[in-house]
């Protein structure tokens, strides 16, 4: 998991990151930030406000906000991006008539000033119901090859069963290490 991504970046002196999780209601935020602590993601409640994890490993400080996806506490998402090294961004893949709601909450995100250039990975959560699209179809709808300003990855997923999650954790890890060249 997670450690395994931090054990390979060793060596540095100690450095902080700050990981924001944005996302809908309901797309898997807490499951996701659970499954990245090695954390039980049986009984998950919906988040009201924020829950943070900070986990310290080798020399790194990885401080996940994942950050409540109501309508009433989506304005506040743009207080806690001041110093956003990376945006996760989750997608319930099953919800399909949420996606043009999701894909503006986003589109809005990345416009914020304070994410110019931070890059994004994108979660098509909940891979593992017969009703999710697949993340090439969410990709697209996305408009995600139009973003031209920062990095990003989009990274099929069930924050449930930990499937492609690790795959999305190294793609940070990859960009964790570019940005230190």
């Amino acid at each position: 998991g997670l450690l395994s991504i931090i054990q390979r970046l060793k060596g540095s002196p100690e450095k902080e990151l700050c990981i924001v999780l944005l996302g809908l209601d309901n797309a898997g935020k807490t499951t996701l930030l659970k499954r990245l602590a090695s954390e039980e993601v049986s009984t998950i409640t919906p988040t009201q406000g924020f829950n943070i994890k900070s986990i310290h490993s080798h020399g790194f400080k990885l401080n996940v906000w994942d950050i409540g996806g109501q309508r009433s506490i989506r304005p506040y998402w743009r207080k806690y991006l001041g110093s956003t090294d990376l945006l996760i961004y989750v997608i319930d893949s099953a919800d399909q008539k949420r996606f043009e709601e999701t894909g503006q909450e986003l589109a809005e995100l990345t416009e914020e000033e304070s994410l110019m250039g931070v890059p994004l990975l994108v979660f098509a959560n909940k891979q593992d119901l017969l009703t999710a699209a697949p993340a090439a179809e969410i990709a697209e709808g996305l408009s995600l090859h139009t973003y031209r300003d920062r990095e990003w990855q989009i990274q099929a997923c069930s924050a449930l069963s930990g499937e492609g999650v690790q795959d999305g954790m190294n793609w940070i890890s990859s960009q964790i290490m570019n940005r230190k060249k």
